[in-house]
């Protein structure tokens, strides 16, 4: 009975003893875990928007987790301040320009804060210390990035998907092109057009360099006009000759408009003559008698050479006349 209350206490310590065992061992692996027998500093940075931080969120730096949050808080008016807990073998790398930022271990994993190491011209961080924010874009911002490219793209996608349909069905200009011959035809008939003209364009521009090239011939006319000093005052002399004539000409033509305008003039005697109907009859009555009286006049003469008064004189003159 004694033998089977020893065997029993026995087993009791044994289990009793890998009990405290198990126990420490728990305490310490979760200790090592959350730095709790390290020895630290504490840093804070002021973040605008935390993303879902929580205290005991680790903290790392190249890659490497050297502490934990230790405390989040208000800050400000509408700020948060998050206290770190870091190891403190983690001092020597960390330095007063180093920056603080938000991210995520992995897509979909917990939020950290990593923090970058800063330039060696500072001096290293002491206990206490704030880190300024790094304003890179954070993964939430990535992602939502993407959501609003996916959804552009998606956009895109149905439009282009409505695009091709109406090629397809011929609608509008492109899809008339792609699907109707008849126009497809007109099309080419057009670019076989420009082809052409393109061509034409080419020989004319051929044409034009020959013509060049003769005009620039030391031999041709152009060219001894140009260079031949007498040829080119003779052709100076000839263009002024014809300008003088052409003032002349135009004096001219001056003259015969006035006098054409005097012709129109009812001031003057011709003028009267040609635009007065009733002076144009005066005229022609007093033509015609002066015609009467020459004819009477003439019947008079004769018969004053009849008169035996004037007879010798007139066969004197006769004879005179017919002596010169």
């Amino acid at each position: 009975m004694e033998n089977t209350e020893k065997k029993r206490g026995i087993t009791v310590g044994i289990f009793i003893f890998i009990g405290i065992a198990i126990f420490l061992l728990g305490v310490f692996t979760l200790g090592g875990q959350k730095k709790t027998f390290v020895k630290t500093f504490e840093l804070s940075v002021v973040f605008d928007d935390i993303q879902g931080l929580k205290s005991g969120n680790n903290v790392w730096f190249s890659g490497v987790k050297i502490g934990t949050i230790k405390k989040i808080q208000f800050y400000g008016t509408s700020q948060v301040q998050v206290i770190l807990n870091i190891d403190e073998s983690a001092h020597q790398y960390i330095h007063k320009d180093a920056k603080a930022s938000i991210s995520s271990d992995g897509l979909i994993g917990n939020k950290i804060v990593v923090i970058d190491g800063g330039s060696l011209k500072y001096p290293f961080v002491e206990d206490g210390d704030e880190l300024q924010v790094n304003k890179t874009l954070s993964t939430d911002d990535i992602m939502k990035t993407l959501q609003t490219n996916n959804k552009n793209l998606v956009e895109i996608t149905g439009d282009f998907k409505v695009l091709a349909r109406s090629l397809v069905e011929g609608k509008g200009t492109v899809g008339a092109l792609l699907t109707d011959d008849q126009i497809a035809h007109n099309f080419k008939a057009i670019v076989a057009n420009l082809n052409a003209t393109t061509q034409s364009a080419n020989n004319m521009a051929m044409e034009l360099n020959k013509f060049s090239n003769k005009l620039n011939n030391s031999e041709g006319f152009v060219s001894k006009v140009l260079e031949d000093t007498v040829m080119f005052r003779k052709l100076e002399s000839s263009v002024e000759e014809f300008q003088s004539m052409a003032k002349s000409a135009s004096a001219a033509t001056e003259n015969l408009n006035k006098a054409t305008a005097q012709l129109n003039n009812s001031n003057n005697a011709i003028g009267v003559l040609l635009n007065d109907e009733e002076a144009a009859q005066q005229l022609k009555s007093v033509m015609g008698n002066l015609e009467t009286s020459t004819q009477k006049l003439d019947e008079n003469m004769k018969a004053l050479q009849s008169n035996f008064l004037f007879r010798g004189y007139f066969k004197k003159k006769a004879k005179e006349e017919k002596s010169k």
